[in-house]
């Protein structure tokens, strides 16, 4: 799988609406849209931040 398909993969799993996971990220919800449709890509700190929240690690999400 890609980093879109594994975040958006993982947020549904982890019963997130992307307004709550932005929230939890302190960002915008258009970001997660388009971080789940592969148009942007986070910068390190949020794919950190975007792992913890989503109970995994930057390794496995760009796996």
């Amino acid at each position: 799988m890609s980093l879109p398909e594994n975040i958006a993969k993982l947020r549904q799993e982890k019963g997130f609406t992307q307004v709550e996971l932005a929230k939890i990220l302190d960002i915008a919800q258009p970001n997660i849209a388009q971080y789940e449709k592969g148009i942007k890509v986070p910068n390190i700190v949020v794919g950190v931040e975007l792992a913890k929240a989503l109970g995994t690690t930057c390794e496995e999400l760009v796996k």
